[in-house]
């Protein structure tokens, strides 16, 4: 039985798998307003409601990528090491990075990543369906924070600071490669904002964070 149902879900992540990547190369060749659901449904040979039963709106065959990021503050946040506080670790994670030229920090120039950002970035609709998975992102932080003593608010304002830096570093590390910058000729000035902007963070931020205590012998 167990045999079964991993081959079931392993059809399913197949099958999801082959309708975003299906989705992607149509809206980058035509344009993601271009592009219907049932376009996308019958290059992926598969139904319209079969498609909905894995993507609820359009909008998500493009970012649900991001989904696999969204725990990503609250995991830093939660595993850093002893001593050090939430802005220290999320800053930390950040400068890192860039270092590798991680996608998400928005300082990566393969032609593959900008073409996603540019489209991400141009359309109005992927925008606004963005800010759901942002959302999740800081109440999976704002949880971690609260578990640590933080009150609720403290909690939940911490978290829309910490997130919405990343997310606003990583849009500027765009227009940087969007305007005909390397990725190495822009790391500097990359690196150089991301310090300032979670310099910025830390001064409120640090005086209500608790470091996280060491652990208990």
């Amino acid at each position: 039985m167990e045999n079964v149902t991993g081959l079931r879900e392993s059809k399913k992540l197949r099958t999801r798998r082959q309708l975003a990547a299906t989705a992607l190369e149509l809206f980058l060749e035509r344009g993601f307003d271009a592009v219907s659901v049932a376009d996308v449904a019958a290059a992926a040979e598969v139904s319209k409601p079969t498609l909905f039963r894995y993507y609820p709106s359009k909008e998500d065959l493009l970012l649900d990528r991001f989904a696999d990021h969204q725990d990503e503050a609250a995991r830093i946040v939660r595993d850093r090491p002893a001593g050090q506080t939430p802005v220290a670790a999320v800053r930390a994670q950040f400068l890192e990075a860039l270092a590798e030229r991680d996608p998400i920090t928005g300082l990566c120039d393969h032609p593959d990543v900008l073409a996603f950002q540019r489209l991400l970035y141009s359309t109005a609709s992927l925008e606004s369906r963005l800010a759901h998975y942002t959302g999740r992102e800081v109440e999976l932080l704002a949880a971690v924070l609260e578990a640590e003593a933080a009150d609720p608010l403290t909690a939940r304002l911490a978290a829309m600071h910490l997130v919405a830096t990343r997310h606003e570093l990583g849009r500027e590390n765009w227009r940087r490669l969007d305007s005909g910058r390397s990725a190495d000729e822009a790391h500097p000035a990359a690196a150089a904002e991301a310090e300032r902007a979670f310099a910025m963070l830390a001064d409120g931020l640090d005086r209500v964070l608790a470091p996280r205590a060491p652990a208990a012998p």
